[in-house]
């Protein structure tokens, strides 16, 4: 009975690693092009906006947050958060770094809401756990950005401006302005992702199966 022999074993184990280090230096190229696509994609939908009735016209709908979705469920949380820093990123220098602090309460907004979804999403597969997800990135999105910008942000502004901003103004651009606007616009965008999501469900599988080769 012949055996293989200790130089032979060697270089199987060399091909090995070899073939493990391609597989890896592929996984991680279609990774950077997935993920510079969905951020490239999210800086478009950023620029394409509408307003709500009723509420004020500088809070406008986008669905730049769609293209974050998918990179938190193809590859993690993490992933889908860094497509929001780029669009962000990219947006604050294509509009002459002019609101700093407009581009850091979207970031903080988009963080929010997506990083549930992903969450839940890579824990428990599934449509429910895009539901859930949205449901608690809409309302930990509205709550916690309401208070930021009571506490933060419209502070910021108003210290921008040199426009004095008192305790009536602030709740009234809360409670009628921030708190809705934010719930209507995860409403918005979860009604328009979920169909997408069940569409895209075999694609977002392929991606995930050619990232974990």
């Amino acid at each position: 009975m012949a055996y293989p022999s200790s130089l032979s074993m060697d270089r199987y184990k060399m091909e090995e690693e070899m073939r493990m280090q391609v597989n890896h230096r592929s996984s991680k190229l279609i990774k950077l092009v997935v993920l510079s696509l969905l951020s490239a994609v999210s800086l478009v939908l950023f620029f394409i906006s509408f307003p709500l009735p009723l509420l004020p016209p500088y809070l406008k709908v986008d669905f730049s947050d769609i293209p974050a979705l998918i990179a938190g469920l193809i590859f993690s949380p993490l992933a889908g958060v860094l497509v929001v820093l780029i669009k962000n990123a990219l947006y604050f220098v294509a509009s002459g770094a002019t609101d700093p602090i407009g581009v850091a309460a979207n970031f903080i907004a988009g963080t929010l809401y997506i990083f549930p979804v992903a969450y839940l999403y890579h824990k428990y597969k599934g449509v429910k756990s895009i539901i859930s997800g949205l449901v608690i990135g809409t309302a930990g999105m509205a709550v916690i950005m309401s208070v930021l910008n009571y506490l933060i942000i419209l502070p910021a502004y108003s210290w921008l401006v040199g426009m004095e901003m008192d305790e009536t103004i602030k709740w009234a651009s809360v409670i009628g302005g921030i708190l809705p606007f934010n719930v209507i616009k995860g409403l918005i965008v979860g009604m328009l992702f979920v169909p997408l999501f069940m569409k895209m469900n075999q694609w977002i599988d392929q991606k995930q199966m050619q990232v974990a080769k």
